[in-house]
């Protein structure tokens, strides 16, 4: 579905992705981790043809950016636009046409509201709902449950699982282990600009333990809490 080669990203002199080389299929979905500023997001961008870069970006579609939605970690909402609005604008950018979107709000955000007075987490909900209303071949979900309340997160999760079921790919970051347990078929772990580690289902377990023993290490004994 997505073929990703030498894929690397400079900032100046200062290089953030370094000779990344993934494949992403149909009806999988997967995740990446790793800590602030690894490059997850510039990964993500230049995926989204958001980033110029060096390397390959190649699917099997003829614009993959036709086909793709994406949820960025912190969405950008136009101002004096309601949340309905918002929604319409991403549909129509996809040539689609959705009546009743109010039946179809199953985070019941307030619609009629500007969508830039909405939180963090109600901007996610709100990007997530235009995107699934897209109806998009290809999602990248960077940072889907950082800020959105915990009965959202259940829900979002089922989302991802539905998605799967209809054979779209995912790719997904999250600080949250466990909801990537939960929903991957495959776990990157990325460090410094490169993918160091790719990891399946039955070592979910023993990457999490890794990354707890890597990240933790000594640090809380360090604070000497008595």
């Amino acid at each position: 579905m997505i073929n990703i080669e030498n894929l690397s990203k400079y900032y100046g002199k200062k290089q953030v992705l370094n000779s990344i080389n993934l494949e992403f299929k149909k009806g999988k979905t997967y995740g990446i981790v790793g800590e602030n500023g690894a490059g997850k997001t510039t990964l993500f961008r230049c995926i989204a043809g958001l980033e110029k870069h060096q390397g390959k970006v190649s699917s099997l579609f003829n614009e993959l950016k036709d086909h793709l939605g994406f949820l960025q970690t912190e969405p950008f909402i136009f101002s004096k636009i309601t949340g309905k609005e918002y929604i319409q604008l991403l549909i129509k950018a996809r040539s689609q046409k959705i009546s009743n979107i109010e039946e179809r709000n199953i985070f019941d955000l307030p619609l009629n509201q500007y969508a830039s007075t909405y939180s963090t987490g109600m901007k996610k909900k709100l990007v997530l709902t235009a995107i699934l209303l897209q109806n998009n071949d290809v999602f990248i979900l960077d940072e889907p449950f950082n800020g959105v309340d915990i009965q959202s997160n259940i829900v979002i999760t089922e989302i991802i699982k539905k998605l799967k079921k209809l054979e779209k790919t995912v790719i997904i970051s999250s600080h949250i282990f466990s909801t990537l347990a939960d929903t991957c078929d495959e776990i990157y772990l990325l460090q410094h600009g490169e993918i160091i580690r790719r990891v399946k289902q039955p070592d979910f377990n023993n990457l999490e333990t890794e990354m707890k023993a890597f990240t933790v290490g000594k640090r809380i004994e360090k604070l000497n809490l008595k």
